[in-house]
């Protein structure tokens, strides 16, 4: 697994590298901002980069736009973007193109190392990682006239999971119920959000993101 960072803070940086080489992964370039960065994933085409939503020269969005360019370059590129809190309007954006091999963690989340490898490698294998205190914000601030308020307590603590990235097998784990009882929950979940079985779309994608669309507008 080839990796480019993306940080201005440099003890971050450098201690996201040095943990993840600690692991055997492959480090091939640390950036501190987004022009060098977009010059990384050029010259060094890694599978997975690392970006702080936060960067020089207006420190407001340009870890976004530049990680949304980057997967431009590079189709497939997977991107872990980190945060020093919740910005709800960047986990949309970043969401809006699809949740493949994305994810969106809290910075607090890179101490928790098995917390933050298992993300990196999730994002890296194609899947999706959202960072459990984001969806939890997320979801209360759901406006009053959404579909999530159809879904009950439990239909809604899958779905936080679904958001977080999980699949069926780790969601039972983590709430101490049967596979089956998360499939009939799943079930109801796309039943109650008027999502019908299509070839188009992925419903657990597409639940998700309805949520993050509309906690988008309420804000």
């Amino acid at each position: 697994m080839r990796i480019v960072i993306a940080e201005d803070d440099p003890l971050l940086r450098e201690g996201v590298a040095l943990l993840l080489r600690a692991e055997s992964l492959d480090v091939v370039a640390t950036t501190d901002g987004p022009e060098s960065f977009l010059a990384a994933v050029d010259a060094h085409e890694p599978d997975v980069a690392i970006v702080d939503v936060r960067m020089p020269p207006t420190h407001t969005d340009e870890g976004i736009k530049a990680a949304v360019e980057a997967r431009n370059r590079r189709p497939g590129l997977a991107v872990l973007v980190l945060s020093a809190y919740v910005e709800q309007a960047f986990a949309t954006e970043l969401l809006s193109g699809g949740s493949d091999r994305l994810g969106y963690l809290l910075k607090e989340r890179v101490g928790r190392v098995e917390q933050f490898l298992d993300a990196l490698h999730r994002v890296a294998g194609g899947g999706t990682a959202i960072d459990p205190d984001v969806v939890t914000q997320l979801l209360t601030r759901t406006r009053p006239d959404s579909g999530l308020q159809r879904l009950t307590a439990r239909e809604r603590d899958v779905l936080a999971l679904m958001a977080e990235g999980l699949g069926n097998t780790a969601i039972a784990e983590r709430l101490f119920v049967t596979e089956g009882a998360v499939h009939k929950h799943i079930r109801n979940i796309f039943a109650k959000l008027d999502l019908p079985p299509t070839d188009r779309a992925d419903r657990r994608v597409t639940a998700v993101l309805r949520y993050l669309d509309q906690t988008q507008q309420r804000g």
